[in-house]
């Protein structure tokens, strides 16, 4: 998912501006602390008072470090009743969990490379393969690999996002390595410690529609895909469809979960619908949009413009709403801290 989120689930920091952190209420403590201690050393200094030593030994006394780790306790909240509070609870259903609600999500789309080249070399400076035990069957001697948050492989109408949007204050890695728009694998390492359940990356591949076509223009629009994911750790695998713009204000966002693993939509349940024999729960909040599979899949073949039509029928897009672009990837928010490999092949998208 190509996007950027205020982190609003976090502790607050007080910013100076954009990026741009500032101490903690409490370090400020200890600097004035610090200053009071030399202009009170300064004065009776000046008057020639022999408490000077007196004064330096108050101005290091241990009242200074108590203040100090009292109030980075208080900051860090971290009794065991807080700390289980913000874990995933089980709920009844197996693979799923309830997670607090995400912050709203502000999305941008990256500025692609002239076609054929790659947004961001890779870190290496050249495609080598992993280790052995890792990667992919399919995709041995991969053409593209990116450690880059926005690394992308222009394979246009194609393209190969790293997609690292929401890493900031978590301790994320992630490389992607791609053979081909259709055969790619990423290994990630990140965790849930937080508590927060916040989506990190969006590793995917895409098909952008150039000028943006009405949807009401095609008569077919249809995606294959295939993925093999670990089971460890919260993530889903899933379409991220973009329609009347790319990530600008007047986007409807589309997603379709079809292999879900720990994770849960957010907004309202608008019950169930069944396309291609299988059913999934639609869930809606703003102009996000997703419909959760019911039970897991990892390949098959989508059709797409039934999925576009539904929602036209219940008016929550326009009849006359455009197609942007096609994705398919993984969410992720937790590997479990352990490096993790999701593989994905055979995705196309075909229009006509």
């Amino acid at each position: 998912m190509r996007h950027i989120t205020p982190d609003t689930t976090r502790s607050p920091e007080v910013t100076d501006g954009p990026g741009t952190p500032r101490r903690r209420a409490f370090a400020f403590t200890r600097t004035r602390g610090v200053v009071m201690g030399v202009i009170a050393l300064t004065a009776v200094l000046a008057a020639g008072g022999l408490a000077a030593a007196n004064v330096l030994g108050t101005g290091n006394s241990a009242t200074h470090p108590t203040a100090l780790n009292s109030a980075a306790a208080g900051t860090r909240g971290s009794s065991p009743a807080a700390a289980a509070a913000g874990m995933p609870q089980l709920a009844g259903t197996p693979q799923m969990a309830v997670m607090p609600k995400q912050a709203p999500r502000v999305h941008r789309k990256p500025t692609a490379a002239p076609s054929g080249q790659p947004a961001s070399a890779p870190s290496s400076g050249s495609a080598t393969a992993p280790s052995s035990g890792s990667g992919s069957a399919t995709c041995a001697k991969p053409q593209f690999v990116s450690s880059d948050p926005q690394g992308m492989w222009n394979q246009a109408p194609y393209f190969v996002y790293n997609d690292m949007w929401n890493t900031s204050g978590y301790n994320v890695s992630q490389t992607i390595y791609a053979c081909s728009y259709s055969d790619w694998y990423v290994t990630a390492t990140m965790d849930n410690s937080k508590g927060d359940g916040a989506v990190k990356t969006y590793p995917d591949s895409h098909r952008d529609f150039q000028n943006e076509p009405q949807i009401n223009s095609f008569k077919s629009i249809t995606s294959t895909f295939a993925e093999t994911s670990p089971h460890t750790g919260i993530y889903e695998d899933a379409y991220d469809i973009w329609i009347n713009g790319v990530a600008s204000s007047s986007s409807t966002e589309l997603m379709i979960w079809t292999d879900n693993y720990h994770q849960v939509p957010w907004g309202t349940n608008e019950g169930t619908v069944t396309f291609g024999g299988r059913t999934y729960t639609a869930w809606r909040k703003g102009s996000w949009i997703a419909f959760v599979a019911n039970s897991n899949f990892s390949s098959g073949t989508m059709d797409l413009l039934a999925f576009f039509k539904w929602i036209m029928s219940k008016g929550w897009i326009p009849g006359n709403s455009t197609l942007g672009a096609v994705d398919y990837g993984v969410e992720l928010v937790s590997t479990n801290g352990v490096p993790q490999t999701f593989t994905f092949s055979n995705f196309t998208v075909n229009a006509s």
